[in-house]
């Protein structure tokens, strides 16, 4: 599988991972200290292949993603769902613990941001979905964040990532009835 986007990660590990999986190009950040230099690499290459921005499922990574997506608007976004980002000891979250099948997924859902009207979900509807208080409310918004494929978000985040990759309130309603369905079957 050749991806034509340039895979922006975190550092050497990750871009190791990324072509274990793929053929694909990467730029590394480094590190959540990314340089200007590293900045304007990454805007050069989503001027001529486009961007897809591949971080770990932790804050870090997120704080990455959001320097990148700030300076770098209409990157493209893939996520890992955490699960499939642990080392196989269980003390280390990356993209670099990701098998190559996880990560091919994870660039096979690429997130796009659109500029179209913002989505009709609301706060509330968060709320009315257990999604942002009572005891599932994390573990449905990791599962649902790994459903839509725009990975796990705290409340507040989950609801503007809804908005930002233009998430249709048919699209969130059809994957939180599939969360809540294997919530049911687990209890």
């Amino acid at each position: 599988m050749k991806i034509k986007e340039v895979i922006v990660v975190e550092g050497r590990d990750d871009t190791t991972a990324i072509q274990r999986a793929l053929d694909a190009d990467t730029i590394e950040t480094n590190g959540s200290a990314i340089g200007e230099s590293v900045l304007a690499r990454i805007a050069l290459a989503k001027e001529r292949r486009g961007v897809i921005i591949l971080t770990d499922p932790d804050y870090p990574g997120e704080r990455i993603r959001r320097i990148v997506s700030d300076r770098v608007p209409g990157c493209k976004h893939a996520f890992l769902p955490k699960h499939a980002a642990i080392s196989k000891n269980g003390d280390d979250l990356g993209v670099e613990n990701a098998t190559p099948d996880a990560i091919r997924a994870a660039l096979t859902s690429v997130q796009e941001i659109t500029e179209e009207a913002p989505a009709h979900i609301l706060w509330e509807d968060l709320h009315a979905a257990g999604l942002v208080a009572g005891p599932h409310a994390k573990q449905r918004r990791d599962r649902l964040g790994e459903e839509l494929s725009i990975g796990y978000a705290n409340g507040k985040q989950l609801l503007k990532r809804l908005h930002m990759f233009q998430i249709k309130p048919e699209e969130f309603r059809e994957a939180l009835i599939l969360v809540l369905k294997e919530e049911q079957q687990h209890d």
